[in-house]
């Protein structure tokens, strides 16, 4: 898991902007930026009538590398988001094959090394959760929350590895059956936990407080095994433990509420802007 749901990646003296999508566990790459470093370009607005152009092309010639990009919100110079054309590594290096340049097998190198650091995370988990601690200590998260929010992760990747054998799609399908997880237990979906907390792009669980991640948590759990119960294959049989575990965590929220008389879900988050940034 990288922490970094939003940052940039270099490629020689170019700023390539990126964003990290937790659902599908994908990074996907601002389109323009990869065009202007195949064009030596460091002048955006060129840039983008390049890609313009170039997309229009494509789109003529059937090529679906276009529909296949996405629009999504990234930071530009004037530190506002605005939404930005991106696609993922597959994506790119199609749309890298009609790009006429010097630079397009640099960039696909550049790419594989990209894909490939995620690759070692993967064979070693323990890289991940150190350069996932370094973020967090960096984000002033107190020992405590960095040791819930990595065994929350642990059992995060334990359900996903689940669903991954047992004939679930990465993508589309781990974010419906997450969303069903989220909506159960906090009676929230995904989207509206992130507008209670005012994220955007940023990572839902690097902003739950301690109690959130552990119901969280408790809500993935009980899905796995209950699935693995069950013994369930592909997205339609999955929806039944995933509305199940999520229950059981909602009956056991609902009782610390009752006995505490204080919500388990907030509004609080940890970004710079807020007062409150130390949440518990």
């Amino acid at each position: 898991m990288n922490p970094h749901n939003n940052s940039l990646a270099i490629f020689e003296n170019y700023k390539i902007r990126r964003i990290y999508d937790e659902n599908s566990e994908t990074w996907f790459f601002s389109v323009i930026d990869v065009v202007a470093a195949l064009n030596e370009q460091t002048d955006y607005g060129k840039a983008k009538n390049y890609w313009n152009k170039l997309a229009q092309r494509l789109r003529e010639e059937g090529n679906e590398s276009v529909t296949n990009c996405q629009q999504l919100k990234l930071e530009a110079s004037d530190g506002k988001k605005y939404l930005t054309v991106v696609a993922n590594t597959e994506t790119l290096l199609r749309i890298i094959q009609a790009v006429p340049s010097k630079k397009a097998e640099p960039v696909k190198l550049w790419l594989a090394k990209v894909g490939y650091e995620r690759i070692q995370e993967i064979s070693d988990p323990e890289k991940a959760l150190n350069r996932s601690r370094e973020y967090w200590q960096k984000q002033g998260r107190s020992e405590k929350w960095i040791q819930q929010r990595m065994m929350e992760q642990e059992t995060r990747n334990k359900l996903t590895d689940y669903w991954a054998e047992s004939g679930v799609k990465k993508g589309d399908e781990f974010a419906i059956l997450t969303n069903i997880i989220h909506q159960e237990w906090s009676d929230l979906s995904v989207k509206e936990h992130k507008d209670f907390k005012r994220l955007n792009t940023q990572n839902l669980r690097d902003h739950m407080n301690e109690a959130e991640l552990i119901f969280t948590a408790l809500a993935e759990l009980s899905t796995r095994q209950i699935a693995e119960n069950m013994e369930t294959k592909g997205l339609e049989e999955n929806k039944i433990p995933a509305k199940k575990g999520g229950r059981i965590a909602k009956d056991a929220r609902k009782a610390l509420e009752e006995k505490t008389g204080k919500s388990v879900v907030t509004g609080n988050n940890y970004l710079p802007q807020n007062n409150s940034k130390k949440i518990s």
